[in-house]
């Protein structure tokens, strides 16, 4: 999986998304596109848009919607930090690879909204519905979805929704059988003593499971390496104690599940992942 799944297109010509704290607001409006084109370099966690990505091997995506201040068309977009694709344009892309693959299926986790309404939610599901229609699976216990129960029922989309909508629509899965535990901390170490005590503490069925392989910038660490980014100052020097952690794992249900990071074109962040399903093989007993 990738982490902010969309944010390989993040307009700079946007404003700034109303997550964000009264000092980025200041920070922007003082700076202007100066400070949106320092903030792209840390905002930004994938350089590979839908279809590369999907190409590569990714099948979850970490989505996070929201409407933009003052737009007349009551727009939806992806958003982080900055506003990026429009939601409709990101949807259909995805389609046109899962219309290329029938067997092919993705997990899409709408799992934050912003300055969204009761009717903008519905636009969603709606947009949901005309994009996905009989592809997408409706929510059932977790252990009962194989890719043979997909295969033969025609569905290769699994929408989580971290609102109470999620209970009102019956293709729409729970937030909470989506968890993905948060680290937040800039040190490898401890992001790998949080992501072993996360598996050993995960619930045994009822749920997917997200590992995120991810570290967080604070406001220092920005600072200093304003003018490099994310990429650079963190995620390329933390990649080999982070891939190491990932190449140790066994899947099943005492293990790992889905598995996300940054740039995941990095190393062999993809491979290694898809390699783990091969242990699923030699220990049947122990797998969901």
């Amino acid at each position: 999986g990738s982490h902010d799944s969309f944010s390989f297109y993040i307009d700079e010509a946007s404003p700034v998304g109303p997550e964000q704290p009264e000092t980025v607001q200041n920070f922007v409006s003082v700076f202007g596109t100066v400070a949106k084109k320092l903030m792209r370099k840390w905002l930004a966690t994938q350089t590979m848009n839908f279809t590369s990505q999907l190409g590569a091997g990714i099948r979850y995506f970490d989505l996070r919607i929201s409407t933009k201040p003052r737009d007349p068309d009551n727009e939806l977009y992806f958003a982080h930090g900055l506003f990026s694709a429009k939601v409709k344009e990101g949807l259909e892309e995805i389609n046109s690879f899962l219309a290329e693959h029938p067997k092919e299926v993705v997990f899409l986790d709408f799992n934050h909204f912003y300055g969204m309404q009761k009717y903008h939610h519905e636009k969603l599901v709606q947009m949901l519905k005309d994009t996905y229609g009989n592809k997408m699976c409706p929510a059932i216990f977790a252990h009962e979805v194989s890719l043979q129960y997909l295969w033969e029922k025609e569905h290769q989309v699994l929408v989580f929704y971290h609102s109470p909508v999620a209970l009102e629509v019956p293709f729409l899965w729970p937030g909470q059988m989506m968890p993905a535990p948060w680290a937040n901390t800039t040190d490898p170490e401890k992001l790998i003593q949080f992501l072993q005590a996360s598996i050993t503490e995960r619930r045994k069925k009822g749920s997917f499971f997200i590992s995120q392989v991810v570290l967080t910038p604070k406001a220092s660490t920005v600072v200093k390496g304003v003018a490099s980014g994310l990429r650079e100052t963190i995620t390329e020097r933390a990649l080999p104690a982070m891939m190491q952690w990932v190449r140790t794992q066994k899947p099943g249900e005492s293990g790992v599940n889905i598995i996300t990071a940054d740039f995941v074109e990095l190393g062999d962040f993809i491979s290694t992942v898809i390699k783990l399903n091969y242990a699923l093989d030699e220990g049947e007993d122990d797998t969901t």
